[in-house]
């Protein structure tokens, strides 16, 4: 029996990671309803990491948490003995701004501060937490403060949240911190190699993505430089331009040096995570995806990750996406065998987006008519 592995990310904005799966499926199966598909959708350490996890075999904890803004809401970490993912986008990232209206200066992490606290306090004494997605440019110094940490003014008063407030930070009270973390190993999932500061770090890359204006990435960056001074007096150790302390607003920085984690690609992460490399062995063929596949694709994300393991493994690779913006020689440079763009199929854009899940059906359909083609 012929054996499709469906590893897809999400399509952002338009459908799910397991949602673009179940429709690749319904597509495949509707066609050759003697295909073995198998599901196993995955995402990069932003929103999904978590549903991936949960496909696994993970299991779901519910948490309260805060997000990006301080309104309550309601995420998950996925656990499997001592070990848990947390993922910030759910709790606090974009995905949770009220109405999408951004809040460059205010926006915080603690929202996934809460999550990763809950999971140690559950007995989780190994974390990966994802941090793709996010609404804030304050540094990681909501997250510690959520974990823990105090951070005071000149006056001794405690500082709010936001990047905007950074610069009013004069101490910080790590002892209750640090005794959380004890004997907790924490990993970030994080796919950029960006310094905090500077030209290509958090505020001047990310900040505008987040509503910022000109004047406001002035702040946020004299904010996290700040930061990083008061940080660097407490811990002794300068990590302000390690690669990916930029991520996530400063969040890398904040985990680097305050919390002993250690980064790696969120990809990779999540697809050891949901066994992807041994699914590969038993597969004829495997069908990734993500909305837009683009040069960013083949820096880390997805479905370059899947289709230098489906090489490593012999297995044909076809990439389900919204629009590919990939010659023919990067695709094939990247090991992807062929493309299925919805926009070569439905040319009006705007029911790419919004009826992507149907489209991807009719892909699916069509990967099974020709399937002889693909893999004799």
């Amino acid at each position: 029996m012929t054996r499709i592995l469906l590893a897809p990310d999400k399509f952002k904005g338009s459908a799910t990671a397991v949602e673009v799966a179940e429709a690749l499926a319904r597509g495949l199966l509707r066609v050759r309803p003697d295909l073995d598909v198998v599901s196993m959708p995955v995402a990069d350490g932003g929103d999904g990491t978590v549903d991936a996890a949960v496909s696994s075999g993970l299991t779901r904890i519910p948490v309260a948490t805060t997000g990006p803004t301080g309104l309550p809401v309601t995420t998950a970490y996925a656990r499997h003995g001592t070990a848990a993912i947390v993922e910030l986008a759910d709790a606090c990232g974009l995905l949770r701004l009220p109405h999408d209206r951004p809040a460059p200066l205010t926006a915080s992490s603690r929202g996934v501060g809460t999550v990763i606290a809950a999971a140690i306090d559950a007995g989780c004494t190994e974390l990966v937490v994802g941090i793709g997605g996010s609404a804030s440019s304050d540094g990681g110094a909501g997250m510690l403060s959520a974990l823990g940490a105090v951070l005071r003014d000149g006056d001794g008063n405690e500082v709010p949240d936001g990047g905007g407030s950074l610069h009013r930070i004069a101490s910080i009270d790590v002892s209750a911190l640090r005794a959380r973390l004890a004997g907790v190993r924490l990993t970030i999932a994080c796919d950029v190699d960006n310094p905090l500061l500077g030209p290509d770090g958090a505020a001047a890359v990310y900040a505008p993505q987040k509503g910022a204006s000109p004047e406001d990435v002035r702040r946020i960056e004299d904010g996290l430089r700040h930061w990083a001074d008061v940080v660097a007096r407490t811990t002794g150790e300068e990590l302000r331009d390690a690669p990916g302390a930029g991520a996530a607003g400063g969040v890398g920085f904040g985990g680097l040096a305050l919390l002993g984690a250690t980064l790696s690609p969120g990809a990779d992460l999540v697809l050891d995570l949901v066994g992807l490399p041994a699914a590969l062995q038993d597969a004829d063929l495997v069908v990734t995806g993500e909305g837009s596949l683009d040069e960013q694709s083949l820096r880390g994300k997805v479905p370059a990750r899947i289709a230098r393991l489906a090489a490593a493994a012999g297995v044909p690779v076809l990439v389900a996406c919204g629009r590919s913006q990939l010659s023919a020689a990067q695709l094939d440079a990247a090991g992807i065998t062929g493309v299925l763009a919805l926009v070569d199929r439905e040319p009006d854009l705007q029911r790419c987006l919004t009826e992507a899940p149907t489209l991807l059906e009719d892909v699916g359909a069509e990967i099974a008519s020709s399937l002889r083609v693909v893999h004799p």
